[in-house]
């Protein structure tokens, strides 16, 4: 998307963050990204975006990590 606008639609920002767009009316609907109403349509600033965006996924990444539990090792091979 070579477009810079500031104010996108649902479907230049599902294409801007890599998501559907039923995707992002769900984060929308859980409040994980900003956006307003300008009538009857969801809008995105992109610079409020790419803060909350950012925010986020970082946020995730921590959870991620916390509940992550060690790899197990395959099991080796027996000797006989």
């Amino acid at each position: 998307m070579a477009d810079s606008r500031e104010v996108m639609n649902i479907r230049q920002a599902s294409q801007y963050l890599g998501v559907s767009p039923d995707t992002l009316y769900k984060y929308v609907g859980e409040q994980k990204i900003p956006a307003f109403k300008l009538g009857n349509r969801w809008r995105f600033k992109k610079s409020r975006l790419d803060r909350g965006w950012k925010r986020s996924r970082a946020r995730w990444n921590r959870r991620r990590n916390a509940n992550r539990r060690p790899r197990r090792k395959p099991p080796g091979k027996f000797e006989l």
